[in-house]
This record gives C-alpha cells, sequence and structure tokens, in this order.
C-alpha cells in the first residue's frame, strides 16, 4: 500500500510539473535566502516608513484651476456680419444651426466610439476569464488520473493496523484533495442510485429489465467544473 502511495505521490507532482510547479531542493543544498527586493511584488515600489508616515499625515491640497473668461466676438469667430438686422439675425440663426449639426455629429460619434470600447472592454474581460477557465480545467484536468488512483487505492480492504491507519490517511487527503478543487468549481458527478442521464453518464452496460433506468453501478468517476462536464462516470445502467 505504501507503494501506492508514493506512486499517486509522483503522479500528482508530474501532473502539476506541467504547468511549472516545482519542488524546492533542499536538504544539501547551498543555502539561500530571498531577498526583500527578489520576494517583493513586480511593478510595487514601497517608501520610507517615515516618509509614508509623514505622507499620511500631510491634509491633502486640492489645485482649483481658475477657468478664463472667453468673450468671442464676430471677428474672433471669423463672422462677417451685415449692417441690417434682419440678415444678421438670418446669418447668426444660419451659423447657429450649422454649429449644432456638427455638435450633434460629434455627439453621435463620441457615443458610437463609447459603446464600441464598452463592447471591446466586456469581451475582453469574457475572453480573460475563459482563459483562466480553460487554465484551471487543464490543470484539473491532468489531476484526474491522480484521483483514480487514490479512488482505487482507498477502495482496498485493510488487513493490519497500520494498513487501516495509512488508508484513513489517504481517505483524508483524498477529502483534503475534492475541498481544494472544489473552490474552482469542481465536483464529482452523482451516480449510483441517480437517474441515467447520456450528460452526465457513459454507459458501459445496460442490465436487462423494465421500468426507470438508473444508475446500478459506477465503475468510474466522472466530474463536472462549473457546470460542464470535463469527463462522465462510466457507468452499469440498472432499472428503478
Amino acid at each position: 500500500m505504501l507503494e501506492g502511495m508514493k506512486s499517486t505521490h509522483a503522479q500528482l507532482l508530474e501532473a502539476l510539473s506541467r504547468d511549472g510547479f516545482a519542488v524546492i531542493d533542499a536538504v544539501g543544498a547551498p543555502f539561500d535566502t530571498m531577498t526583500e527586493e527578489q520576494n517583493k511584488e513586480p511593478g510595487i515600489e514601497t517608501q520610507d516608513p517615515a516618509v509614508e508616515d509623514r505622507v499620511a499625515s500631510e491634509e491633502p491640497t486640492v489645485a482649483i484651476a481658475e477657468v478664463p473668461e472667453i468673450g468671442h466676438t464676430a471677428e474672433t469667430l471669423g463672422i462677417e456680419l451685415p449692417e441690417s438686422r434682419e440678415e444678421c439675425e438670418k446669418l447668426l440663426i444660419r451659423e447657429l444651426g450649422e454649429a449644432r449639426l456638427e455638435a450633434d455629429e460629434l455627439l453621435g460619434n463620441l457615443q458610437r466610439v463609447t459603446a464600441e470600447f464598452d463592447n471591446y472592454r466586456k469581451r475582453t474581460e469574457r475572453d480573460r476569464a475563459e482563459n483562466v477557465q480553460r487554465a484551471g480545467q487543464r490543470v484539473i484536468e491532468s489531476l484526474l488520473p491522480v484521483l483514480d488512483s487514490i479512488d482505487a487505492a482507498i477502495a482496498i480492504e485493510a488487513t493490519t493496523t497500520a494498513e487501516a491507519k495509512m488508508l484513513e490517511g489517504m481517505k483524508s487527503t483524498h477529502a483534503q484533495l475534492l475541498e481544494a478543487l472544489s473552490r474552482d468549481g469542481f465536483a464529482v458527478i452523482d451516480a449510483v442510485g441517480a437517474p441515467f442521464d447520456p450528460a452526465l453518464h457513459e454507459a458501459i452496460s445496460v442490465i436487462p429489465g423494465e421500468g426507470e433506468q438508473i444508475v446500478d453501478q459506477e465503475v468510474r468517476k466522472g466530474y463536472v467544473m462549473g457546470g460542464r462536464v470535463i469527463r462522465p462516470s462510466l457507468v452499469v445502467v440498472g432499472h428503478a
């Protein structure tokens, strides 16, 4: 049983190593301490505590920008006003109408660009979330053989007290592993006694009979992640 546990441990490390996970060499290796600069997160600068305290105690100052008064004239706007008051009013109304049309066009362009940027931002966030989920699913899929090995090991009946204690330890480790994976939406598919569902269960044989089809035996566990089936359960189908 101990050899089986060592083999399962090696399987787990091998699966995790595909994503850059590695054990740090320790016994017999030169002692190496990470400096503060090495341990610091990239892109984060730290200040002297005295400077931080002084900055925290200072009252924040708000700079108020002075808005200059702009007085437009017909000359600064490049408009030549006619001498007739009536013609002058017509000209100003026409200029105002053209300015409003231009402003409406600019506003429409701004709203369109804003909507396009908002769609781009949502699409980028969705793609990033999907990439993270796919990466997590890839890691978990690489761990499935390890879970299968543990399932096979804990199914063995202990014959000695030492084996019983070792078996309890493996069950505890198995429960810890499933709990850790469940934080990312990983879950075991219900099988034995559940109604047969082709989306969740893969039948390898069917026991003849009548009535509702249910899962009679589970040959290999199936799993879902985030509501998506990553591996169906291998089952033997019976009848209620």
